[in-house]
């Protein structure tokens, strides 16, 4: 017979029964909650969820990216520095890497992962949030941070709402790339592909796997697991190896192959992208301004306007990153090598770094910029008296200068770092390939953190003797002078009262040498400028100055004889253009620096192609070629056929140039050597370099130093040499191309003189004889 159940054992089953039952009804109760809640929140009650079109076009800043034409990015406007990119691009490292650490299940769910949301409740969420990578995708679209906790409880309801869509709307390869795209990963590193260029100079899909390993252990917070600072780069090598274990945990490494992989150092390849640092720092910000234009003759279909810096706009510019590194190096090296000898020169003089002021010009010139420095705005807004103003100015404070080789900290008055920094030697560079005017380097400026004045389209300088080849141009086309017509090496005068002259015009050699004769090419190749007042004698101002026009100078110039020697204020943007002229067989092409404009999904907006003007015949263009070829064989850019070098405390470094290809050029000085300029031609890249101090008063005190050939030959002699040393470039070594019709001025002197020999010369101006020729 069987015990009969105690009260006691009988209430208990019960209490057991009630406490099953109430876990039952808890649990029903927790899921109706959830769907009741899930219902509410997709009905909107806890916040508006984005839409069907917003969750099909999420939008994010997309930073406007700037390609050169050989498909690298030079740069990019940005608020956030995000380049969106697609599933293809990604390394497959990166891809294994996130599944493993971030969402093991991302395959199998649809979302929301239940069973990594349960392990998540019943952790208190130690160990992760139980978040999918599509619930974090979603936060990152459409969430800002919380202000409480709860609103913080609503948002994940959302995100779970968020993510089915987004799971319907998108395949998981288009939610992993996404996601990528969204993450900040610091340092102005916004999305994968700006984080791979700023930490190790790759693109996403060339990353390895110990990179790839870094960036998805950065996801959890990437400012306090930053490889980047000493306080945290510990703490990015322990989370990396945390992520080898969860790929190991997954197979996709083996042990021994996680062993090897976490026992690697990180090496970072730093560099921080920004507006003012990175590669075409000058031209990037003359295409900035140039936006700012176009974007507001260029409106949206909707009438709005785009925003450059949030709109993901794509510019494809002309510049070959390759010549625009080569550039910026030649630049580097020759201006720091000459601003030793400058110093040095300089270093014992009273009122240095300027010659031919007193010492109150100096003052005041010194003044008026202080006046334009920020200290001196931000005090005199506060209303401080101008003799307080003065003391702050000349009391010596800790201060960090500009130096070539690194900023340096020092202890200096801001009065002595203003006269500090006008003795920096300046350089404008600009590479242009005359058949299509597409400008392939542009170099504004020594430091574009220190010195943001563009010497290539934003500064104007006298020419001094590169405008010489457009009075020879003229008289070429006027009167069919050959490279061998000779002039008498004398004095030319000019009389007053012509051309509104108040007394005669009669330059002096700046040797001060006279007698011989000269032919063209001797006096060009050695810019002689009797010579050239001669042909302006000759020809006049009207139309070498309507010429120059046609070769795209829109400037305004005077209608003075004195514009010969290059008394007139060019950039070298303009003057580099009007050279394309004699290159491109007598046509201007005027120089371009973007070929199209897309949007950020690729529509093209804008196509852009040179304008082009034929100015000259071929054969005119080609004799100025074979007069600017002296310059260079035996004038005065001959030392590029020679072993030269430039300046070190006045000591010569050899550099072996030796060049044997044809080249046209041409140097230029101006007055007191303020400007120092060459331009050198080869049949498919003319490239035009100025130096000169910010202020004209500040030079050298020599020629030898202060000249042309000194100055920015040099610059020209190494860019080239990096250019030539690149294959890939392929720049011509070649001779300029011959006019296919026989050519009629004669370009051989022996058979030039022997021709004139055999002819009457009284009565005959065709360019081979002596008659024109009237010094008075």
């Amino acid at each position: 017979m069987a015990k009969r159940k105690t009260k006691t054992q009988r209430t208990a089953k019960n209490d057991y029964r009630k406490l099953v039952r109430l876990m039952w009804i808890l649990y029903f109760l927790g899921i109706l909650s959830i769907v009741i809640v899930v219902s509410l929140t997709t009905l909107g009650a806890f916040g508006k969820l984005p839409t069907f079109e917003e969750i099909e076009n999420p939008k994010s800043n997309v930073a406007t990216e700037i390609f050169s034409s050989d498909g690298e990015t030079l740069g990019k406007f940005f608020k956030d520095n995000r380049t969106h990119i697609e599933y293809s691009e990604l390394s497959p490292h990166l891809i294994n890497a996130l599944v493993a650490t971030e969402d093991e299940r991302y395959y199998s769910h649809s979302g929301i992962d239940f069973e990594a949301l349960a392990r998540a409740i019943v952790r208190m969420g130690q160990n992760g949030g139980g978040s999918t990578v599509t619930q974090q995708l979603a936060k990152q679209l459409f969430h800002d941070p919380p202000s409480s906790v709860v609103e913080r409880i609503l948002q994940k309801f959302q995100e779970w709402v968020i993510a089915v869509q987004l799971e319907r709307q998108y395949t998981k390869e288009e939610i992993v790339a996404m996601y990528l795209n969204q993450v900040d990963f610091v340092y102005d590193a916004v999305g994968i592909k700006s984080a791979a260029s700023t930490y190790f100079n790759k693109t996403p899909d060339s990353l390895n796997l110990q990179e790839a390993a870094l960036f998805i252990g950065m996801l959890q917070n990437p400012w306090q697991i930053n490889p980047r600072r000493e306080q945290t780069a510990p703490r990015a090598l322990q989370r990396r190896n945390v992520v080898f274990g969860q790929m190991l945990r997954n197979e996709m490494i083996t042990e021994s192959e996680m062993d090897s992989l976490s026992a690697l150092p990180i090496e970072l390849e730093f560099n921080r992208q920004g507006h003012i640092s990175g590669t075409a720092t000058y031209f990037r910000e003359y295409l900035r301004q140039y936006m700012a234009r176009w974007i507001k003759e260029h409106p949206k279909p909707d009438g709005s306007e785009y925003n450059l810096y949030t709109d993901g706009l794509k510019i494809y510019t002309t510049l070959d990153s390759r010549m625009q590194k080569y550039a910026e190096e030649a630049v580097t090296e020759h201006m720091s090598n000459l601003q030793r000898v400058f110093f040095k020169m300089e270093e014992n003089r009273k009122l240095a770094p300027f010659h031919y002021l007193t010492a109150g010009e100096v003052e005041d010139l010194l003044g008026k910029a202080m006046r334009q420095t920020p200290r001196f705005r931000r005090m005199k807004k506060q209303d401080i008296s101008m003799d307080s103003i003065m003391k702050v100015f000349h009391t010596p404070i800790e201060m960090s200068v500009f130096a070539w080789g690194g900023d340096v900290d020092t202890l200096m008055s801001p009065w002595d770092s203003i006269r500090y920094y006008k003795h920096f030697y300046q350089s404008g560079l600009m590479s242009v390939e005359p058949q299509t005017g597409f400008i392939k380097a542009w170099v504004g400026g020594i430091d574009f953190r220190h010195f943001q004045y563009d010497h290539v389209r934003q500064g104007k300088r006298q020419v001094g003797s590169l405008f010489k080849p457009f009075v020879y141009t003229t008289a070429i086309r006027q009167k069919g002078y050959s490279p061998c017509f000779e002039v008498p090496n004398v004095r030319t005068c000019i009389e007053k009262g012509k051309y509104d002259l108040l007394k005669d015009w009669c330059p002096k050699n700046s040797d001060d040498k006279y007698g011989g004769i000269y032919t063209l090419k001797y006096a060009l190749a050695n810019s002689v400028n009797t010579v050239t007042t001669y042909l302006m004698k000759q020809v006049g101002p009207v139309p070498v100055i309507r010429m120059m026009h046609e070769m795209g100078i829109e400037d305004e110039i005077p209608t003075q004889p004195s514009i010969a020697l290059g008394t007139v204020d060019l950039s070298v943007h303009d003057i580099v253009g009007a050279y394309t002229t004699f290159a491109n067989k007598g046509v201007y092409t005027e120089p371009i620096f973007i070929t199209r404009i897309e949007d950020r999904n690729g529509v093209v907006l804008q196509e852009i192609s040179p304008r082009t003007n034929e100015v000259m015949s071929e054969q005119d263009a080609y004799v100025v070629l074979d007069l600017l070829k002296g310059v260079t064989a035996s004038g005065t850019g001959a030392r590029l056929r020679s072993a030269w070098g430039s300046y070190s405390n006045d000591v010569v470094t050899g550099f072996p140039w030796n060049f044997t290809n044809p080249i046209a050029g041409k140097t230029g000085t101006t007055q007191f050597n303020a400007d120092g300029w060459f331009m050198g031609m080869v049949p498919n890249l003319i490239t035009g370099v100025w130096g000169g101090c910010e202020d004209r008063s500040a030079h050298f005190g020599s020629t030898y130093y202060g000249q042309g050939a000194t100055v920015s030959l040099p610059v020209w002699a190494l860019f080239m040499q990096k250019c030539y040393a690149d294959p890939s470039l392929q720049v011509s070594k070649a001779d300029f191309e011959k006019p296919i019709d026989p050519l009629s001025i004669e370009l051989n002197c022996e058979r030039y003189k022997a021709a004139l020999g055999s002819i009457d010369t009284a009565n005959v101006d065709n360019g081979m004889g002596h008659d024109q020729f009237n010094p008075d």
